[in-house]
């Protein structure tokens, strides 16, 4: 089997495929503090806990967006699984053609999802990831990764009400009753979630005026609430980063390869 890691600045998501199907996922908060052997203990439970050994592991790929977590991550796999990660970075193949001014400026989990995205439904499309930032990727009808925009996340602008505004609570993100709303805890969620639903649909709308009709793909931990609310978004793959180390990590096999950033 193959362990697929996507490091996030708020939560770590694994996922356990046996060839093609994703077999298990977790979601852990990304804690920098954490040691290699605490998070190796963490992880071992976890495949205990659904009656899997962690020997039936093969291999593992990992891509990162909190470089000082690196080494850690390597050390961890070393001990507890006894394997030498893939990290998704420079020198690894992807099979994507990044066309932006710095490639090595963008983000790895960005690259996964267009690697993923493009597998699955082929160009042009524009993936939208809703995690602690909210991005957005367009791909070309030929495979290439063009470029996109990135946003604060949901969750960091509530947040920042929260901070900034000295009488604002911090609420919930979740649907309120109307789009007017009635008290202050309705008002700020209407506001946080239909405000980022306008932001979607007002940058999809611009990248499509640029890309031409494109499918749109969401991922993240708000990609779910954000779609019920929109009709631009074609389709929801909340697996969609795993899915793309998946595929990367099999475009990579047999490659003995350092780690790379």
């Amino acid at each position: 089997m193959i362990l697929t890691c996507n490091v996030g600045n708020t939560n770590i998501k694994l996922g356990l495929f046996a060839g093609e199907t994703l077999v298990r996922d977790w979601r852990l908060t990304t804690d920098s503090a954490r040691t290699a052997d605490e998070r190796g203990l963490l992880w071992r439970r976890l495949f205990l806990d659904a009656g899997l050994a962690t020997t039936t592991v093969k291999a593992a790929v990992i891509c990162s967006v909190v470089p000082p977590l690196q080494s850690s991550l390597e050390e961890t796999c070393r001990r507890y699984f006894g394997l030498e990660p893939l990290f998704v970075g420079p020198g690894v193949k992807t099979g994507l053609s990044i066309r932006v001014d710095n490639p090595g400026e963008v983000g790895t989990d960005r690259i996964v999802n267009a690697v993923a995205g493009f597998e699955l439904y082929g160009g042009p499309l524009v993936i939208v990831d809703l995690g602690t930032a909210t991005t957005f990727g367009a791909v070309s009808q030929r495979g290439e990764f063009l470029g996109g925009a990135i946003a604060p996340g949901i969750g960091i602008a509530a947040e920042a009400l929260f901070r900034w505004a000295s009488k604002l609570p911090r609420v919930e993100i979740c649907r309120p009753p109307a789009v007017i709303g009635k008290n202050t805890v309705h008002s700020m969620q209407a506001g946080i979630l239909y405000g980022a639903v306008g932001l979607v649909e007002g940058i999809l709308a611009r990248m499509k005026e640029e890309l031409g009709p494109a499918r749109v793909i969401a991922t993240g931990g708000f990609a779910g609430m954000i779609a019920a609310e929109t009709a631009a978004i074609d389709r929801v793959e909340p697996f969609l980063t795993l899915t793309g180390l998946r595929i990367i990590y099999e475009r990579n096999r047999g490659v003995r390869r350092q780690t790379c950033g």
